[in-house]
């Protein structure tokens, strides 16, 4: 039986490739019917803004990737709470469908979950 993986997000999606990256991975290891899911956790819940301007900053826009998550399987997609709030987000702006919006205690409890835990 394959192990379960939980990505963890934590980067905003023009400070570098980390974004990017953490979605190829999502999207490889749901192509290979890995399960696994998603945490946007810090800077990483600003990639969940709709309407990016990627080409203004020089930087790939990572929307189509974000939108392909659901069709690799990739359908267990959660935010931290505190990190929206500390960013002024507020969970219905997001562009994310669906999307579970977690507190603190529970993303720990989400941890445990997983076999596998990678964090970008």
């Amino acid at each position: 039986m394959p192990r379960s993986l939980l990505i963890i997000s934590r980067q905003s999606p023009w400070s570098g490739p980390s974004a990017r990256e953490a979605l190829d991975i999502a999207l490889a290891g749901g192509a290979f019917d890995l399960p696994l899911a998603m945490l946007f956790l810090d800077d990483g819940v600003l990639q969940l803004l709709p309407a990016q301007s990627a080409i203004q900053l020089q930087q790939k826009d990572i929307t189509a990737n974000l939108q392909a998550l659901s069709m690799f399987g990739v359908e267990d997609l959660f935010a931290c709470r505190t990190s929206l709030a500390e960013r002024g987000m507020l969970p219905d702006e997001l562009s994310m469908e669906p999307l579970h919006v977690l507190r603190d205690q529970e993303i720990a409890a989400l941890i445990d979950r997983y076999d596998q835990v990678i964090t970008i």
